[in-house]
């Protein structure tokens, strides 16, 4: 069988538009650029005022010796921050409040953007049946706090009859997913703040965007962004241009059906959306392909990557689908859906161009729907499906918080419910590394030093991190760590050539035992001195008595 896919008159000007527009991402590109700015090569990434480097990405922190990655473990909040209003039959969100949505702390509070499901008519949301749910208008919640919320009165919009609720005008009916976020660098205040919404054009779901001076007010495009089926994930700015990710439904290897998989689609400017999409983030296909396909029972990426995007690395959730087949024999609108019977779980993921997002630790479910089940239904047991399909992924103050959304997958009328969840971290602790583990039946070797598999483990390790082009007048540099005693921070040329007035002897060190920001200083020489070179970073691990460092994140920030 031969592709057809290179007479495609799509493809040409796919391709031509995507050299064009994102030259930046070249290795080694844009090198003439003033150093105003930290600037990667490896990657083609600038970023301005902070970089910052997390123990998990091992792209910016590439090689490593004597080092095991640790992932942490987010706290779960039982409760739900936000929930359906079950007890208003005016309410847009009276069977559902789904965060296929957004927060951003602005203005000393916090907004929030969600997926409402209601009723068409008045009724017991407890009870509603398929034909009389509305999915949308989008909704819109605040909180001082970020944990407890009020549904404000915006008067904007009609429904059943009412204006009385916090549905934002949109000129589509039909509504899903809704990502929002503040841009700052736009400097049209008219402009500055972007929402991508998950819209339904009568054939099938895609995306149409709005813009607004002070999130509550919203002007949408007159088009829609683009025509061909999506359902949006997120919505993030990075180096410089606009990503959504999100689901899709296409073809496997050889031209076969495939199941769920992450895609991602990008604009330079907000308005032009470019046609085809990129492989955002994808599970294996199995290798029978008559066993592949979304009814097929194996695990997929349900709604693809809710990212958020941290100057040097973007970081997300992904839905790991554990698909099950419904019943198609009963001949239901969803038959073919696995009712009472799919569940899904959250995984990690990173990316360091804003496109391709890679799992730290393949596999692995970073918030499993047993620690963060949805609120049940009485007498009922059904799984729960979790959904980071958002821009839920927040810094505040010393709080990495990632919002997200969990439902009970029930019929509708039978149990059916979605809420909005929090789970949280210190800050930027998403995973840490450290040194190898030795487990205590194993003896020393020579020496004193321990082993494991009859060979010598040292008690000492290091990770370099890629080059970096400092901005002109250097940079601090602060570790996210525990057990920094043992710590040291060295610099190199980026061909790894160690300067000697930053390392050995006069190697960073850092007077803070453990913290989220613990200052590195040289003894002999400033960083000042190094502003416009391009230089690495080697971060030393030794082994401190009982204690075991760990590393999560460097931060390198402008003076």
């Amino acid at each position: 069988m031969q592709l057809k896919i290179a007479r495609s008159p799509f493809l040409a000007p796919l391709l031509a538009g995507i050299a064009a527009l994102l030259p930046s991402l070249a290795c080694g590109a844009d090198t003439a650029r003033p150093p105003r700015d930290f600037y990667f090569p490896s990657t083609g990434v600038h970023v301005e005022g902070q970089a910052l480097l997390l123990a998990i990405d091992d792209q910016l922190l590439p090689l490593r010796e004597n080092m095991v990655e640790y992932l942490s473990k987010p706290a779960v909040r039982a409760e739900p921050v936000l929930s359906p209003s079950k007890d208003d039959p005016l309410a847009p969100d009276q069977v559902a409040a789904h965060f296929y949505g957004a927060v951003i702390q602005d203005g000393g509070k916090f907004r929030m953007w969600y997926y409402p499901v209601g009723l068409s008519e008045p009724g017991d949301a407890r009870k509603a049946d398929l034909k009389k749910v509305t999915q949308g208008p989008v909704c819109y919640a605040e909180s001082t706090d970020g944990i407890h919320w009020t549904k404000p009165v915006l008067d904007q919009l009609e429904f059943k009859g009412s204006k009385h609720n916090n549905a934002v005008a949109l000129p589509d009916e039909k509504i899903e997913g809704v990502h929002v976020i503040k841009d700052e660098s736009d400097p049209n205040p008219a402009r500055r703040y972007k929402m991508v919404y998950n819209a339904h054009d009568g054939n099938t779901w895609v995306f149409r965007t709005a813009v607004s001076a002070d999130a509550v007010h919203w002007k949408a495009a007159p088009e829609f962004a683009i025509r061909n089926f999506l359902e949006t994930a997120s919505l993030y700015k990075f180096n410089n241009y606009y990503f959504v990710q999100g689901q899709r439904l296409l073809f496997s290897e050889g031209g076969h059906p495939g199941g769920r998989q992450g895609r991602g689609v990008l604009s330079p400017d907000f308005d032009r959306w470019l046609p085809g999409d990129t492989q955002g983030f994808f599970l294996p296909e199995p290798l029978d392909p008559a066993a592949r396909g979304q009814t097929k029972p194996y695990d997929q990426v349900h709604l693809g990557v809710g990212a958020a995007s941290f100057g040097s690395v973007c970081v997300g959730l992904y839905g790991i689908w554990h698909n099950q087949p419904g019943d198609e024999n009963q001949q239901k609108q969803w038959g073919w859906f696995g009712y009472a019977k799919i569940s899904c779980d959250l995984g990690l993921v990173i990316s360091n161009d804003g496109m391709r997002f890679r799992e730290p630790v393949k596999g692995h479910p970073y918030i499993s729907r047993f620690d963060a089940p949805a609120t049940p239904a009485p007498g009922k047991q059904y799984p729960t499906i979790l959904a980071q399909s958002g821009n839920g992924i927040l810094n505040v103050g010393d709080e990495t918080r990632i919002y997200f959304g969990r439902w009970l997958n029930a019929e509708y009328g039978q149990g059916y419910n979605g809420e909005v969840a929090l789970a949280t971290l210190p800050r930027d602790r998403w995973g840490s590394v450290g040194l190898f583990p030795v487990p205590q039946s194993q003896g020393a070797g020579t020496g004193g030093a321990p082993r494991a598999n009859n060979g010598p483990v040292p008690d000492r390790g290091f990770v370099w991190s890629a080059p970096i082009r400092l901005p002109a007048q250097g940079c601090q540099v602060l570790l996210n760590a525990e057990h920094t005693k043992g710590m040291s921070v060295e610099i190199s040329d980026e061909r790894f050539e160690l300067l000697p007035d930053y390392s050995g002897a006069n190697a960073g060190r850092t007077t803070q035992a453990s913290g989220l920001e613990c200052g590195v200083t040289w003894s002999k020489a400033a960083t000042a001195a190094l502003g416009g070179r391009t230089v690495r970073f080697k971060i030393n691990l030794q082994k401190d008595g009982a204690a075991d460092p760990r590393l999560f994140a460097v931060y390198l920030r402008t003076k």
